[in-house]
């Protein structure tokens, strides 16, 4: 009987692997080391020139009220932006002149490569010449890293009226998680310019705190 050989199928690890996890995580490790961030901000509105900033209150939707932890933690996150651009929180019991909503958005993205059409030519399996044709499996796994979307909004309506005056947004998107550090310099961003109106959208870059 004559007996047939079947060619092997060498299996490989290519160096990319270690290659990419060195690199995902200097990425990683840049993140924490951020000195400022930049985004792009969107104002619109008619804050009327003679009216000075005053005292504001924060108010929530139905759905914020249903989330009360985050929305606090939201509302933090925005009141240092709110006091830099000269408004001062009402104090228990008092009218404020103005009403203040705010809302965020936070989204994870990843980028892989079987979203190419062409996945296959960067090295997952490829045939081999040689003395004939051999198929050659080449396991090189490249880590993606996550990117994140990140977009804050801020609403100011004078209470009497229920007049919308202000209305601002600031979205960025980066390599970093959901951190209450970027979210107040997203809000800071969104109301740099206050009560100006510019060019929407423009980019603004806020300096973050020293971290210890």
């Amino acid at each position: 009987m004559k007996m047939l050989r079947i060619p092997s199928l060498p299996l490989s690890v290519s160096p990319p692997l270690s290659l990419s996890l060195v690199l995902a995580a200097a990425l990683l490790g840049g993140c924490a080391a951020l000195t400022s961030i930049s985004s792009d901000v969107s104002s619109f509105g008619e804050w009327p020139t003679s009216r000075a900033p005053g005292t504001y209150a924060f108010e929530r939707l139905p759905s914020q009220q249903a989330l009360a932890a985050e929305s606090q933690t939201l509302e933090a996150a925005a009141a240092p932006a709110l006091a830099q651009a000269g408004f001062k929180a009402a104090a228990s019991g008092q009218e404020p002149d103005v009403l203040v909503q705010v809302g965020a958005r936070f989204q994870r993205t990843e980028d892989s490569r079987w979203d190419d059409r062409l996945w296959w030519s960067a090295g997952f399996g490829h045939w081999r010449r040689g003395h004939g044709l051999s198929p050659r499996w080449n396991l090189a796994y490249s880590m993606e890293p996550m990117r994140y979307d990140r977009e804050v909004a801020l609403l100011i309506r004078d209470r009497a009226s229920g007049k919308p005056l202000y209305e601002t947004r600031a979205t960025n998107e980066g390599l970093s998680r959901e951190d209450p550090t970027v979210q107040a310099a997203l809000f800071q961003a969104a109301m740099a310019d206050f009560p100006k109106l510019g060019l929407n959208p423009r980019r603004v870059t806020v300096a973050l705190p020293a971290r210890p």
